[in-house]
Protein backbone atom coordinates (compact mmCIF):
# COMPACT_ATOMS: atom_id res chain seq x y z
CA UNK A 1 0.00 0.00 0.00
CA UNK A 2 1.13 3.55 -0.75
CA UNK A 3 2.75 4.88 2.45
CA UNK A 4 0.66 8.04 2.41
CA UNK A 5 -2.51 5.98 2.12
CA UNK A 6 -1.41 3.70 4.97
CA UNK A 7 -0.77 6.70 7.21
CA UNK A 8 -4.14 8.26 6.38
CA UNK A 9 -5.95 4.97 6.94
CA UNK A 10 -4.46 4.83 10.43
CA UNK A 11 -5.92 8.27 11.13
CA UNK A 12 -9.46 7.08 10.45
CA UNK A 13 -9.19 3.49 11.70
CA UNK A 14 -7.84 1.80 14.80
CA UNK A 15 -4.42 0.58 13.70
CA UNK A 16 -4.52 -2.27 16.19
CA UNK A 17 -7.74 -3.94 15.04
CA UNK A 18 -8.52 -2.37 11.65
CA UNK A 19 -11.94 -1.18 12.83
CA UNK A 20 -13.53 2.25 12.80
CA UNK A 21 -16.39 4.44 13.98
CA UNK A 22 -17.25 7.07 11.38
CA UNK A 23 -19.95 9.69 11.91
CA UNK A 24 -21.30 11.18 8.65
CA UNK A 25 -22.48 14.79 8.91
CA UNK A 26 -23.26 15.26 5.21
CA UNK A 27 -27.07 15.12 5.50
CA UNK A 28 -27.52 18.89 5.20
CA UNK A 29 -27.16 18.79 1.42
CA UNK A 30 -29.72 16.00 1.15
CA UNK A 31 -32.39 17.16 3.60
CA UNK A 32 -31.30 20.52 5.02
CA UNK A 33 -30.06 21.66 8.46
CA UNK A 34 -31.82 19.00 10.54
CA UNK A 35 -31.53 18.55 14.29
CA UNK A 36 -27.99 17.66 15.28
CA UNK A 37 -26.39 19.46 12.35
CA UNK A 38 -27.06 23.08 13.29
CA UNK A 39 -24.19 23.61 15.75
CA UNK A 40 -21.55 21.48 14.06
CA UNK A 41 -18.75 22.30 16.48
CA UNK A 42 -20.84 21.02 19.36
CA UNK A 43 -21.70 17.85 17.45
CA UNK A 44 -18.09 17.20 16.48
CA UNK A 45 -16.99 17.81 20.07
CA UNK A 46 -19.47 15.23 21.32
CA UNK A 47 -18.67 12.48 18.81
CA UNK A 48 -14.95 13.06 19.30
CA UNK A 49 -15.38 12.89 23.08
CA UNK A 50 -17.14 9.55 22.70
CA UNK A 51 -14.19 8.15 20.78
CA UNK A 52 -15.24 8.26 17.11
CA UNK A 53 -12.39 7.71 14.68
CA UNK A 54 -13.59 10.07 11.96
CA UNK A 55 -16.29 12.48 10.88
CA UNK A 56 -17.49 12.80 7.29
CA UNK A 57 -18.76 15.99 5.67
CA UNK A 58 -18.93 18.06 2.50
CA UNK A 59 -16.09 20.41 1.60
CA UNK A 60 -17.81 23.57 2.89
CA UNK A 61 -18.33 22.33 6.44
CA UNK A 62 -14.82 22.12 7.95
CA UNK A 63 -14.89 25.91 8.30
CA UNK A 64 -18.06 25.53 10.41
CA UNK A 65 -16.78 22.67 12.54
CA UNK A 66 -13.00 22.95 12.92
CA UNK A 67 -11.96 23.24 16.55
CA UNK A 68 -8.71 24.59 17.97
CA UNK A 69 -8.70 22.06 20.79
CA UNK A 70 -10.34 18.97 22.18
CA UNK A 71 -10.08 15.32 21.23
CA UNK A 72 -8.58 14.73 17.78
CA UNK A 73 -10.72 13.08 15.10
CA UNK A 74 -10.15 12.13 11.46
CA UNK A 75 -11.71 14.02 8.54
CA UNK A 76 -13.35 12.45 5.49
CA UNK A 77 -14.58 14.75 2.71
CA UNK A 78 -17.69 13.57 0.87
CA UNK A 79 -17.55 14.21 -2.87
CA UNK A 80 -21.02 13.38 -4.23
CA UNK A 81 -24.48 14.75 -3.54
CA UNK A 82 -28.17 15.02 -4.36
CA UNK A 83 -31.19 16.55 -2.63
CA UNK A 84 -34.65 15.35 -1.71
CA UNK A 85 -35.97 18.38 -3.62
CA UNK A 86 -34.88 16.79 -6.89
CA UNK A 87 -37.13 14.49 -8.95
CA UNK A 88 -34.05 12.25 -9.08
CA UNK A 89 -32.86 12.07 -5.44
CA UNK A 90 -30.95 8.81 -5.96
CA UNK A 91 -28.81 10.23 -8.79
CA UNK A 92 -25.62 11.41 -7.10
CA UNK A 93 -23.45 14.06 -8.78
CA UNK A 94 -19.79 14.74 -8.13
CA UNK A 95 -19.44 18.03 -6.23
CA UNK A 96 -15.82 17.90 -5.11
CA UNK A 97 -12.42 16.45 -5.88
CA UNK A 98 -9.44 14.79 -4.27
CA UNK A 99 -7.63 18.12 -4.57
CA UNK A 100 -10.35 19.81 -2.53
CA UNK A 101 -9.88 17.20 0.19
CA UNK A 102 -6.10 17.56 0.17
CA UNK A 103 -6.38 21.33 0.56
CA UNK A 104 -8.58 20.78 3.62
CA UNK A 105 -6.12 18.37 5.24
CA UNK A 106 -8.53 15.45 4.89
CA UNK A 107 -7.58 11.89 5.74
CA UNK A 108 -9.92 10.28 3.19
CA UNK A 109 -12.67 10.96 0.66
CA UNK A 110 -16.04 9.31 0.17
CA UNK A 111 -18.59 8.81 -2.59
CA UNK A 112 -22.19 7.56 -2.66
CA UNK A 113 -23.38 5.15 -5.36
CA UNK A 114 -26.95 3.89 -5.80
CA UNK A 115 -26.92 0.73 -7.90
CA UNK A 116 -30.12 0.19 -9.84
CA UNK A 117 -30.85 3.86 -10.38
CA UNK A 118 -31.12 5.16 -13.93
CA UNK A 119 -28.01 7.22 -13.27
CA UNK A 120 -26.01 4.13 -12.26
CA UNK A 121 -23.68 4.28 -15.31
CA UNK A 122 -22.49 7.78 -14.41
CA UNK A 123 -22.15 6.98 -10.70
CA UNK A 124 -20.05 3.89 -11.51
CA UNK A 125 -17.87 5.95 -13.83
CA UNK A 126 -17.42 8.54 -11.10
CA UNK A 127 -16.48 5.85 -8.56
CA UNK A 128 -13.91 4.30 -10.88
CA UNK A 129 -12.37 7.65 -11.81
CA UNK A 130 -12.24 8.79 -8.19
CA UNK A 131 -10.48 5.62 -7.04
CA UNK A 132 -7.87 6.05 -9.77
CA UNK A 133 -7.22 9.70 -8.92
CA UNK A 134 -7.18 9.05 -5.18
CA UNK A 135 -4.70 6.22 -5.59
CA UNK A 136 -2.25 8.61 -7.28
CA UNK A 137 -2.34 10.80 -4.17
CA UNK A 138 -2.37 8.04 -1.56
CA UNK A 139 -5.86 9.12 -0.50
CA UNK A 140 -8.20 6.41 0.89
CA UNK A 141 -11.68 6.12 -0.63
CA UNK A 142 -14.81 5.16 1.30
CA UNK A 143 -17.56 3.97 -1.07
CA UNK A 144 -21.13 4.11 0.21
CA UNK A 145 -22.79 1.36 -1.83
CA UNK A 146 -26.57 0.96 -1.89
CA UNK A 147 -29.17 -0.64 -4.17
CA UNK A 148 -32.03 1.75 -4.95
CA UNK A 149 -34.04 1.60 -8.14
CA UNK A 150 -37.05 0.16 -9.91
CA UNK A 151 -35.66 -3.39 -9.96
CA UNK A 152 -34.73 -3.36 -6.26
CA UNK A 153 -37.42 -4.96 -4.12
CA UNK A 154 -35.39 -5.14 -0.90
CA UNK A 155 -32.16 -3.19 -0.50
CA UNK A 156 -31.36 -5.22 2.64
CA UNK A 157 -31.46 -8.56 0.85
CA UNK A 158 -28.14 -10.28 1.67
CA UNK A 159 -27.36 -11.10 -1.96
CA UNK A 160 -27.99 -7.51 -2.98
CA UNK A 161 -25.91 -6.13 -0.10
CA UNK A 162 -23.07 -8.50 -1.05
CA UNK A 163 -23.32 -7.35 -4.67
CA UNK A 164 -23.14 -3.70 -3.61
CA UNK A 165 -20.07 -4.32 -1.46
CA UNK A 166 -18.32 -6.26 -4.19
CA UNK A 167 -18.84 -3.50 -6.76
CA UNK A 168 -17.13 -1.05 -4.41
CA UNK A 169 -14.18 -3.38 -3.93
CA UNK A 170 -13.79 -4.19 -7.61
CA UNK A 171 -13.73 -0.53 -8.64
CA UNK A 172 -11.00 0.31 -6.14
CA UNK A 173 -12.55 1.50 -2.86
CA UNK A 174 -10.45 1.09 0.29
CA UNK A 175 -13.45 0.90 2.64
CA UNK A 176 -16.97 -0.15 1.70
CA UNK A 177 -20.12 1.01 3.49
CA UNK A 178 -23.30 -1.03 3.03
CA UNK A 179 -26.59 -1.79 4.72
CA UNK A 180 -26.55 -4.43 7.42
CA UNK A 181 -28.12 -7.55 5.93
CA UNK A 182 -30.07 -8.40 9.09
CA UNK A 183 -28.15 -11.23 10.77
CA UNK A 184 -24.53 -12.26 11.41
CA UNK A 185 -24.61 -15.32 9.17
CA UNK A 186 -25.68 -13.45 6.04
CA UNK A 187 -23.44 -10.48 6.81
CA UNK A 188 -20.43 -12.76 7.16
CA UNK A 189 -21.01 -13.75 3.53
CA UNK A 190 -21.01 -10.06 2.58
CA UNK A 191 -17.67 -9.59 4.34
CA UNK A 192 -16.22 -12.78 2.84
CA UNK A 193 -16.78 -11.34 -0.63
CA UNK A 194 -14.53 -8.35 0.11
CA UNK A 195 -10.80 -7.93 0.66
CA UNK A 196 -11.17 -4.48 2.21
CA UNK A 197 -12.89 -3.33 5.43
CA UNK A 198 -16.70 -3.37 5.37
CA UNK A 199 -18.65 -1.02 7.64
CA UNK A 200 -22.39 -0.81 8.18
CA UNK A 201 -24.77 2.10 7.68
CA UNK A 202 -27.22 3.12 10.37
CA UNK A 203 -30.30 3.41 8.20
CA UNK A 204 -33.36 5.26 9.56
CA UNK A 205 -33.26 6.82 13.03
CA UNK A 206 -33.75 4.11 15.67
CA UNK A 207 -35.42 4.83 19.00
CA UNK A 208 -34.08 1.74 20.74
CA UNK A 209 -30.43 2.01 21.79
CA UNK A 210 -30.22 -1.70 22.53
CA UNK A 211 -31.18 -2.61 18.95
CA UNK A 212 -28.53 -0.24 17.61
CA UNK A 213 -25.76 -1.60 19.83
CA UNK A 214 -26.85 -5.17 19.08
CA UNK A 215 -26.73 -4.55 15.33
CA UNK A 216 -23.21 -3.17 15.57
CA UNK A 217 -22.13 -6.04 17.82
CA UNK A 218 -23.53 -8.64 15.42
CA UNK A 219 -21.87 -7.02 12.42
CA UNK A 220 -18.47 -6.98 14.12
CA UNK A 221 -18.86 -10.59 15.22
CA UNK A 222 -19.56 -11.43 11.57
CA UNK A 223 -16.26 -9.88 10.51
CA UNK A 224 -17.36 -6.32 9.87
CA UNK A 225 -14.97 -3.45 10.52
CA UNK A 226 -17.28 -1.11 12.36
CA UNK A 227 -19.81 1.49 11.35
CA UNK A 228 -20.53 4.69 9.51
CA UNK A 229 -23.72 6.08 11.10
CA UNK A 230 -25.17 9.56 11.09
CA UNK A 231 -28.66 10.21 12.47
CA UNK A 232 -28.53 7.41 15.03
CA UNK A 233 -25.56 9.23 16.54
CA UNK A 234 -25.83 12.98 15.93
CA UNK A 235 -29.59 13.00 16.68
CA UNK A 236 -29.17 10.88 19.82
CA UNK A 237 -30.06 12.59 23.10
CA UNK A 238 -26.42 12.12 24.14
CA UNK A 239 -24.12 11.59 21.12
CA UNK A 240 -21.01 11.25 23.29
CA UNK A 241 -22.51 8.40 25.32
CA UNK A 242 -23.85 6.40 22.37
CA UNK A 243 -20.48 6.70 20.62
CA UNK A 244 -18.73 5.62 23.82
CA UNK A 245 -20.95 2.53 24.04
CA UNK A 246 -20.36 1.67 20.38
CA UNK A 247 -16.66 2.33 20.87
CA UNK A 248 -16.49 -0.40 23.52
CA UNK A 249 -18.23 -2.88 21.21
CA UNK A 250 -16.18 -2.05 18.11
CA UNK A 251 -12.75 -1.49 19.63
CA UNK A 252 -12.76 -3.48 22.87
CA UNK A 253 -15.11 -6.37 22.03
CA UNK A 254 -17.49 -5.65 24.88
CA UNK A 255 -20.74 -7.57 25.12
CA UNK A 256 -23.95 -5.68 24.38
CA UNK A 257 -25.26 -5.69 27.96
CA UNK A 258 -21.96 -4.33 29.27
CA UNK A 259 -21.90 -1.54 26.69
CA UNK A 260 -25.52 -0.64 27.46
CA UNK A 261 -24.52 0.15 31.05
CA UNK A 262 -22.69 3.22 29.71
CA UNK A 263 -26.05 4.56 28.56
Amino acid sequence: MHLGKAIRMERIMNRNNGRTIIVPLDHGVTVGPIYGLVDLRETVDQVAEGGANAMLMHKGLPRCSHRAGGQDIGLIIHLSASTTLSPFPNAKSMVGSVTDALKLGADAVSIHVNLGDEAEPQMLADLGALCSEASDWGMPVLAMMYARGQKIEDEYDPDIVAHCARVGVELGADIVKVNYSGDPESFSRVVDGCCVPVVIAGGPRLENDHDLVQMVYDSVQAGGSGLSMGRNIFQHKNPAKIVAALNKVVHEDWEVDDAMKLL
